[in-house]
């Protein structure tokens, strides 16, 4: 599309002749493709912002029933139409040899094999709104399955084929559109919700009916094998905030009748089918009110009804099932700073990891997995420090399967090759480093180096802070695309990526660590690691920055309004200055009230003394501010009033305010709003940490 350089297909580079492969060796974001065995190699270069950008990037990688294929996607920077573009490829597992098989305008999306492997359903916006379309694997030409109003959000194959099941939002009401002919566009806050509903459609007829109805929103759902029933989870309203309310019924797909199945307090998720059709298996939090942070664990109930009973509890991380087959319940959790597949045993609740094998996965992050038919066969995600994420394939052939345990080693093969995009390009090496916070707790982080690190150096240190709080910092390359690590790197500078308290992978015990200590907690984490690399005599304590977006952009401003000399620059991205203005605004009330155990009107003493706001007499550091101008998670005045509490205290401080990001407006979700988030910190971190200037 309009002027993008062909794309990159690592099969047929040993079909290009030898000047064609030197040519495309040379292309900017195209460097993948290797000259012919015999010339120079080329001298390694450091990447722009636009060629990390512009890496294609697989995902959703889904096996076909019979395991011989894996669909997945590549997604593609457009920068003519300020886009990401998406599209579906497949790969032949025996031979290695892949093939597109989606080309159309805008993006193709969601894969999904039929039970019989004859065809592939996907959702594509080429139409303007995502609808449900069909395609046969070995060619032609995709068939639209849905024409809804409001487009699709999420479907799945009824076991028989013939039909598919979906939720789509509700369209606007004849009332609705009425009011706005008179009135123009309002919302009625809290009020005004339109619901997302359960449908089926019959695949050959397109004749489709609505299963749901009511006053509840229909998140994820799954047919039962033998295709009469469909469990889905459900909220009381779309909103974020309603998480909590989330319970689990099931619907018979032949007239409609929906019978409540887990209604306890608290979330209660992503419902999945045993075998043989008798239990039904869910994420759960077990009426604990501490959701947020705590464990949930997966669960299971008569699919008649009964009482749930908890599977995973002595599973101390968050469990997220992929699929129960005959040799057990599998799901996806993360360890630390890597993330793998295990196998839960429902009747023992015995877990293994699938990939405990050194020689199948070691130290690697693993995700998006899928089995296949007869769960002998996994297509999933796997990077590692040295590798963005590929598609890759392995057996899941065990013995002792009722056990749990006693897996034989897998083999896992590699599909894709997505990394040779950046085979010539000058990066860094990454470690796990630790270290003791101020209380003694050991905090882990992902240190960036570079190639030629000496350890009798002193570097400048740049630390970037991960969101969540219950977000992780991986040990993976080319993983930010707001702040330019890997163009700073190349230049002599190191950079920490700490998993402060809060972090996913290390335990509830550990992710409670900051309740009552935001901000506080985080500080010591972040603060005390700078500290050990200045100890280990790495670190030039005069030239140290730091950011992060969201919670972690939150934590920059923490730092910056406590301790002005520590660092010379400080970016703040999406983050709260002012933790009573984030309650108010935001669309996630229950999250400050479970991590600070109260309202601003109970206790008004917590929210202050977490607030960055509330200590910016002390600050002095250079602040950029970044913040999306219709922000929903942390709404924009928490950048205005930590900017306008800068200035009124004279320390240099920039605002920039960003107009289209995607979604809640959280962060940016186009090209150009990522070229320029990361150019600004560019811009920023130059000026004020190295003095140096750049081209504008």
């Amino acid at each position: 599309m309009g002027n993008r350089l062909p794309r990159f297909i690592p099969m047929v580079a040993s079909l290009l002749p030898s000047a064609l492969c030197l040519i495309f060796s040379l292309i900017p974001g195209r460097v993948g493709l290797h000259a012919q065995a015999g010339r120079k190699a080329l001298p390694l270069s450091s990447p722009t912002v636009d060629q990390i950008l512009s890496l294609e990037r697989v995902g959703s990688p889904v096996i076909s029933p019979d395991g011989r294929q894996v669909a997945y996607t590549v997604r593609v920077a457009n920068w003519d139409d300020n886009a990401y573009d998406t599209q579906i490829w497949l790969a032949d597992v025996q031979t290695g040899a892949v093939r597109q098989i989606t080309n159309s305008k805008k993006s193709s999306q969601s894969p999904a094999w039929s039970p019989d492997g004859s065809r592939l359903a996907f959702v594509s916006d080429r139409t303007d709104k995502r609808q449900i379309y069909l395609i046969n694997p070995t060619g032609g030409e995709a068939d639209v399955l849905t024409a809804l109003e409001e487009g699709v959000n999420g479907f799945a194959w009824a076991p028989d084929g013939r039909r598919i099941a979906y939720t789509a939002t509700e369209p606007k009401t004849d009332r609705v559109k009425d009011r706005e002919k008179q009135y123009g566009e309002f919302q009625v806050v809290e009020q005004d919700y339109r619901m997302s509903r359960l449908w089926v459609v019959d695949v050959k007829s397109r004749a489709a009916k609505a299963l749901t109805s009511g006053a509840y929103t229909v998140g994820t759902f799954a047919w039962s094998p033998d295709g009469n029933s469909i469990a889905f989870d459900h909220r009381s309203n779309p909103s974020p905030a309603a998480s909590g309310s989330a319970d689990i019924s099931v619907v018979n797909v032949a007239d409609a009748a929906v019978r409540p199945l887990v209604t306890q307090e608290g979330p209660d998720s992503n419902p999945e089918w045993s075998p043989d059709g008798s239990r039904i298996a869910f994420e759960s939090a077990m009426g604990n009110a501490a959701f947020y942070y705590a464990n949930r664990v997966i669960a299971v109930v008569p699919a008649s009804g009964g009482t749930p009973a908890a599977l995973t509890e002595s599973f101390d991380e968050n469990p997220s099932i992929v699929q129960w087959t005959a040799s057990g319940l599998y799901f996806a959790a993360s360890q630390r700073t890597y993330s793998y597949l295990y196998r839960l045993n429902p009747e023992t609740k015995a877990t293994a990891n699938v990939f405990a094998n050194p020689q199948s996965a070691g130290a690697s992050v693993n995700s998006s997995f899928s089995l296949s038919k007869d769960g002998r066969t996994a297509a999933f995600l796997r990077s590692d420090e040295k590798s963005m994420p590929e598609v890759y394939v392995s057996s899941l052939a065990i013995s002792g399967e009722r056990t749990g345990g006693g897996d034989k080693k897998l083999d896992a093969k590699k599909l894709t090759d997505m990394n040779a995009q950046t085979s010539r390009w000058a990066t860094g090496s990454l470690e796990i480093v630790s270290w003791k916070s101020q209380d003694g707790a050991t905090i882990e982080g992902v240190l960036h180096k570079p190639n030629d690190f000496d350890a009798s150096r002193k570097y400048p240190l740049l630390v970037v802070i991960h969101g969540g709080p219950t977000g992780v910092s991986r040990a993976v390359p080319f993983t930010s695309d707001i702040y330019p690590i890997d163009l700073w790197v190349p230049r002599g500078v190191l950079v920490l990526e700490p998993n402060y308290r809060g972090s996913a992978g290390y335990g509830e015990a550990f992710r409670s660590l900051n309740v009552r200590q935001l901000g506080v907690g985080d500080a010591w984490d972040v603060l005390s690691g700078v500290d050990a690399l200045v100890t280990k005599g790495i670190v030039d304590p005069s030239r140290v920055g730091a950011m992060g977006w969201s919670q972690g952009g939150y934590i920059s401003a923490f730092l910056a309004t406590h301790d002005a000399r520590r660092f010379k620059a400080i970016s703040v991205g999406a983050g709260i200055s002012d933790w009573m203005t984030y309650y108010v605004n935001t669309d996630i009330h229950p999250f400050t009230r479970q991590y600070l155990k109260a309202t601003p009107w109970d206790d008004p003493e917590i929210y202050a003394k977490t607030s960055p706001i509330t200590y910016i007499k002390q600050a002095g550091t250079p602040t950029l501010i970044q913040h999306g101008a219709a922000d929903q998670r942390v709404p924009l005045p928490n950048a205005y009033e930590l900017y306008q509490g800068l200035q009124d205290n004279h320390v240099p401080a920039r605002l920039i305010v960003y107009q289209g990001f995607g979604g809640i407006g959280h962060g940016p979700t186009k090209p150009k709003s990522y070229r320029a988030t990361m150019e600004h910190n560019l811009e920023w971190f130059d000026q004020y940490l190295f003095s140096s200037t750049r081209d504008k």
